[in-house]
Order: C-alpha cells, then structure tokens, then sequence
C-alpha cells in the first residue's frame, strides 16, 4: 500500500507541476492577447476580430486547469465545522465517504466530457473556426486529473492512520 502511496503521490506532483507551468503559460498569453485587442483597439482604432475567441478559449482551460491545481493544495472551499465535533472514528468515515463520493464524481466528469466532446465535435468557432472539441477537451482532460489528485490525497489520508 506504502509503495502504491508513494506513486501515486508522484505522479500526482508531477502532473501538478506541468498543469502550474501550463496555467502560468495561459496566463501570460491570455494576457498578451487581452492586451493587444486594447492596444489595437483604443490606439490604431482598429479591432482583432480573433481576441475575444482566444480568449474564451484560453480561459475555459485556465479554469479547469486550475481547478486542478486548487483541489491538489486543498484549496477549495470546505465546511468542516461539523466533522471538527465528531469523534475521530466518525470522522475517518466522514473522510473516506467524501474522497469516494468524489471520485465518482470525477468519473462522471471524464465520461461526461468525452460524451460532451462527441457532441460539440460538429460545431466551429466563428472567426477563427476551432473545433469545438478543442476548446471542451480540457474537460475530461481535467477530470483524469481530479481522479489521480484524489487517489493520492485517499491513500495519503489512508495512510496517517
């Protein structure tokens, strides 16, 4: 269990890292983009029909990416005053019940996506005609993601007892 622990919390590490380098890559483009649109548009009067599209795009995977990133550091938003009162018996349920039920839920979000992908494969952006399966393909994408996060923070947790 200790091996498979330690495994996964790499590969865990690892795929975080690369999605904090992909985030900030995004970001900084995103910006670059934003700004030029500005640029061109309060300078040279003149507007890039494209900004808004890349835009869109770039921001629908900087939010499923960094959902990732915020889930991996425990960074969403959590109400545990509740299982703060419990005993610590009752809390290792409440803990297992929680990563498994997310789990699923990351499951659901892979099959969902690829199925979601299916459909919006027909369908082209306006101006710069991207594939709608390139834009939405970030969301199985991130659900692989959330389940390994997951996997890794169940057996770290798993392991503490």
């Amino acid at each position: 269990m200790e091996k498979l622990g330690n495994w996964f919390k790499s590969l865990s590490d690892r795929i975080n890292r690369l999605v904090e380098i992909v985030v900030i890559l995004l970001g900084i483009f995103m910006t670059c983009v934003m700004g030029s649109q500005v640029i061109a548009r309060y300078v040279f009067n003149h507007s890039l029909f494209w900004s808004e599209e890349v835009g869109r795009i770039v921001l629908v995977w900087l939010t499923f990416l960094g959902a990732t990133i915020a889930y991996k550091k425990k960074l969403h938003i959590g109400i545990d005053f509740l299982i703060r009162k419990l005993p610590l018996s009752a809390r290792r349920i409440c803990f297992v019940i929680t990563w498994l039920t997310s789990l699923c839920f990351f499951v659901a979000f892979v099959v969902l996506g690829i199925k979601f992908l299916f459909f919006t494969s027909m369908l082209k952006t306006a101006a710069l005609g991207i594939p709608g399966h390139f834009t939405y393909s970030v969301i199985p994408v991130s659900g692989l993601i959330f389940i390994i996060h997951n996997i890794d923070l169940l057996l770290e947790g798993l392991s503490k007892w």
